[in-house]
């Protein structure tokens, strides 16, 4: 029978200093998938994936691979070997390249064939083929991530672990490296667990996403579902929302909330929720569309137009954060030449225009 989950921890606690810096009553990884745990700093990412990879006994929990309770010992010891773990500095030792890759295999008895195979070709798939004999203490930083990928996946692992393996490096080297690794990962259906405060990199690698927030899971589902529908207001922050209102439902009308906002404005948003219910308005900032304001302008498919103010412009090379006042604080974030073509300056009226399927309304108390 196969085993429901690659790897599952149940109720998992570890604390420090008289505080509990991770409560997790309950965390899966299935077999193939990579699965992201983002959070903020200091969010207990790093304290969750030492107690996963063995490397860290929680002070209670369990922790099963492929059914088999961890139950410490022999137990731990044998199935750490069948683990790879990369972390954020590549840890590589005094030798070769050549030596470092296949460090864990001879530690681990595999032949000398053997060794020599995996190695030369995880150094070829991860562009270091030619660094094989080069000193690892003269490579540059996205050189040495390489090889330490290159030395876990050679392990083919039951389960990788990540642990903020990029953050290190400059934006052009970990943005190829994320690439090169969403591939491999594809290829080898390699069952993986990441950490990273990098949005972006958990929308490129994860099948899920479990945001960790003051130590407990908040919220895991596909990246799509976790982005756009986050479960509360902390996730709605760390996942990218700009703005988020307060507000109360004022009108139900089959699905769709028409929402009463400050400024005496009216948001129509696709929900459930009844009349009455206070409520916080999620929207992203790249989903608003700005035009130069016209009092009876054309009908559009946007449900939501406001006539805005622009208060403030945040340059970000290609695109610009556009500040507006519509009665309450509004951020748009569009193209840099989107903003050049409107003309867009402190004190321009604008309309800022955005879909009812764009809002997500979150209850309140």
């Amino acid at each position: 029978m196969t085993p429901q989950y690659a790897l599952e921890a149940n109720e998992l606690i570890v604390n420090r200093g008289g505080r509990r810096i991770l409560d997790v009553p309950s965390f899966q990884a299935t077999s193939g998938e990579v699965l992201a745990v983002i959070g903020p700093n200091g969010s207990g990412k790093t304290t969750l994936i030492q107690c996963l990879a063995l490397l860290l006994n929680p002070d209670s929990g369990i922790i099963s691979y492929n059914d088999h309770r961890i139950s410490g010992g022999r137990s731990a010891l044998h199935q750490r070997r069948r683990l790879a773990v990369v972390f954020q500095e590549p840890l590589l030792l005094r030798g070769t390249v050549h030596d470092n890759v296949s460090l864990g295999l001879r530690l681990r008895g595999f032949s000398h064939e053997e060794i020599t195979s995996r190695v030369n070709r995880w150094l070829e798939r991860f562009g270091i083929a030619g660094l094989a004999n080069r000193q690892a203490a003269t490579l540059s930083g996205g050189e040495a991530q390489r090889a330490s990928l290159a030395r876990a996946f050679a392990l083919e692992p039951d389960v990788m672990f990540l642990d903020e393996p990029f953050a290190a490096l400059d934006a052009p080297t970990r943005q190829s490296l994320t690439g090169e690794l969403s591939q491999v990962l594809r290829e080898t259906r390699t069952t993986t667990v990441m950490v990273t405060h990098n949005r972006n990199e958990a929308l490129a690698l994860g099948d899920r996403v479990a945001v960790l927030m003051e130590g407990q899971i908040r919220q895991t589902g596909t990246p799509q579902s976790v982005f756009t529908y986050p479960a509360d207001e902390a996730v709605a922050a760390f996942v990218g929302v700009e703005n988020i209102l307060q507000g109360t439902v004022i009108a139900q009308n089959g699905g769709v909330a028409v929402v009463s906002i400050a400024g005496g404005r009216n948001i129509d948003a696709v929900s459930d929720l009844v009349e009455g219910q206070p409520a916080a308005v999620c929207l992203r900032p790249e989903d608003i569309t700005l035009t130069a304001y016209e009092k009876n302008a054309a009908w559009t498919s946007a449900r939501n137009r406001l006539p805005c103010r622009v208060v403030g412009l945040s340059p970000g090379g290609a695109q610009t954060r556009v500040h507006l006042d519509c009665g309450t604080g509004l951020v748009a974030l569009i193209t840099t030449r989107s903003c050049q073509e409107l003309g867009l300056i402190p004190g321009k009226e604008v309309t800022a225009s955005f879909k009812a399927t764009s809002v997500h309304l979150i209850p309140r108390r």
